[in-house]
């Protein structure tokens, strides 16, 4: 009988769409910008119109070919899947640079990639003629079985086969990484509330955000009915997500959702970073990885380093339940030892449920409504 009911956000809860729309517009921002890498093939402007941010998405992700690839290997996180595209992209234009200067190449894949770096590749750059190729991203990812992390790092082999570098500059605890994921938060955030999340304002300033256009999976007053109905069967409620603090309360707050999970086991990505900061060697802990489930299932009282020690997997899985719409959920769930229901509201929609047959997910839900009856 299950005690514990862990929830993901983004597929579950809240849509994901602007997420990816964020997501798509860093890495725009970041190969077209003059404060990034600056190609000429594109203007770049902090505050595109709809049609823009579509037409963006679409090229960016290949029409979401890029998304749903790196998803069912494993990667959860909207700024890992900004790092890999952003990387892949700037691996492409390195390898063009390095048919005339070589050396320069070498020398900036053999140390971080900062933004002095980016500023150091914007001046090689100028003059070369090099034009996006998108698609190959998956083509690319595709000759090798990496799945989670090992993909970020599957980068480094990928610089190695064009640009003849070996490197291992291409990880999670990367100052790149590190620049994506606030540069995604300048997108999300926008300029008023990005201080909040990365202690800085801005660099590109202008940017709306996209915190106030929060679409609901479903109708908000029916998610509270279920939760309620949850709550009053004494069920404890908690939250596992990919989204930092901000981002998951303000909304779900606004909502009228946020009162009924247990707020000691509201775990979120502000979370998941602090803990990398405090145990660097254990990064990454993002999904895949079980963290933000083991610490929403114990409690953020729990002090870490028993999170760590927890023996998987646990021996009373039948008692917790985690909810979500992805494979890195289904993973990180398998990794506890626990059940799993999926729900058909994420990227892929109904497209999704072969999938969840073939991993053999516990449940498989059209949409969170349909927990109450698998209870």
């Amino acid at each position: 009988m299950f005690r514990t009911i862990l929830f993901d956000v983004d597929g579950v809860l809240l849509s994901e769409e602007r997420y990816f729309d964020a997501s798509a517009l860093t890495v725009w921002e970041m190969l077209y910008s003059q404060n990034y890498t600056g190609l000429t093939t594109e203007a770049f402007e902090p505050a595109p119109e709809e049609a823009i941010i579509r037409r963006v998405r679409a090229e960016v992700f290949d029409n979401d070919n890029v998304l749903n690839f790196v998803k069912t290997r494993g990667i959860n996180a909207n700024w890992d899947m900004v790092y890999l595209t952003y990387s892949y992209h700037l691996i492409a234009l390195l390898a063009k640079v390095a048919e005339t200067n070589s050396a320069a190449v070498k020398e900036i894949l053999t140390a971080q990639i900062n933004r002095d770096a980016i500023n150091r590749i914007r001046e090689l750059a100028a003059g070369v003629a090099f034009e996006i190729d998108y698609a190959a991203f998956v083509t690319d990812f595709e000759k090798s079985t990496a799945e989670k992390q090992g993909l970020l790092l599957y980068l480094n082999d990928i610089a190695q086969e064009k640009t003849g570098v070996t490197t291992d500059v291409f990880s999670r605890n990367s100052e790149l990484w590190d620049l994506c994921q606030e540069t995604f938060q300048e997108w999300y955030l926008g300029d008023r509330l990005v201080v909040d999340s990365i202690g800085r304002e801005a660099f590109q300033k202008g940017k709306k955000g996209f915190l106030d256009d929060e679409i609901p999976i479903v109708e908000p007053a029916q998610m509270a009915e279920v939760l309620a109905e949850l709550k009053k069967r004494g069920y404890t409620l908690g939250i596992g997500t990919g989204r930092p603090r901000i981002e998951t309360v303000e909304p779900l707050k606004a909502m009228g959702l946020l009162q009924y999970f247990d707020e000691n086991r509201v775990v979120t990505a502000s979370d998941v970073l602090d803990a990398e900061k405090r145990y660097p060697e254990r990064a990454p802990l993002a999904k895949p990885q079980p963290y933000c489930y083991i610490k929403g299932m114990l409690g953020m009282e729990c002090d870490d380093a028993d999170c760590f020690a927890l023996a998987l997997p646990i021996e009373n899985g039948d008692e917790v339940l985690v909810v979500g719409d992805s494979v890195a959920d289904y993973m990180a769930a398998r990794s506890i030892g626990c059940k799993f229901a999926a729900t058909l509201t994420g990227l892929s929609g109904q497209e999704a449920r072969a999938k969840f047959e073939e991993l053999k997910a516990d449940y498989i839900l059209d949409d969170m409504r349909g927990i109450l009856t698998i209870l």
